[in-house]
């Protein structure tokens, strides 16, 4: 398929060992979006600076649901860093909501957080600030450089072990592993056979 009409949408990337940019060094991203107008993801495996207990006082949400607290906020990217991305099961639909999948969706507004801190929210959940966004042709251009694998599946299992299970140090290894690769085995310099 010519990169051009690539779509990579509920696709994750993953980046290679010579990938330098610190924001992106030993990531996995969820791609969210990915059309003529560029693409749009989340990294599912960086901690943020900020604990769900700060995050929730700083928007003013006081929680029933006392095991919200001891989920991790997420660096998401390294745009909007002071908004909140939230990849979830797409059970319901909130202001700003994506349907992704059938698997996944991702909210922007505030009302999925009310939800959650009342036992209401989805039960899988991921927290992030910030997103991983690319211009028309830069993330084609990023693939044909080498700089990152894409890893699909339809796998709800495999999925949810990304997102939402796995420990944020594990993701990358496990994305590694899905693909059917081993990170000894890469070479650590880009290039085109």
């Amino acid at each position: 398929m010519p990169l051009e009409k690539l779509n990579l949408t509920g696709q994750f990337l993953i980046a290679m060992p010579a990938m330098t940019d610190p924001f992106f060094s030993k990531t996995v991203t969820y791609i969210c979006t990915h059309n003529q107008d560029g693409a749009m993801g989340v990294i599912i495996n960086r901690t943020a600076d900020i604990s769900v207990v700060k995050l929730f006082q700083q928007i003013q949400i006081e929680p029933e649901n006392t095991s919200l607290l001891k989920k991790i906020v997420h660096f998401g990217g390294p745009v909007q860093t002071e908004r909140g991305f939230i990849l979830h099961e797409p059970q319901d639909e909130y202001d700003a909501t994506i349907v992704i999948s059938d698997k996944v969706a991702l909210t922007t507004s505030k009302d999925i957080l009310l939800a959650s801190a009342e036992n209401k929210g989805p039960q899988k959940m991921f927290i992030a600030l910030g997103y991983a966004g690319w211009t028309a042709g830069q993330l084609e251009n990023e693939l044909a450089q080498n700089a990152w694998l894409s890893l699909a599946t339809d796998n709800l299992d495999d999925i949810h072990a990304l997102i939402f299970d796995k420990a944020d140090h594990e993701k990358f290894d496990c994305a590694m592993r899905m693909i059917g690769l081993d990170l000894v085995n890469l070479s650590h310099h880009a290039g085109h056979a």
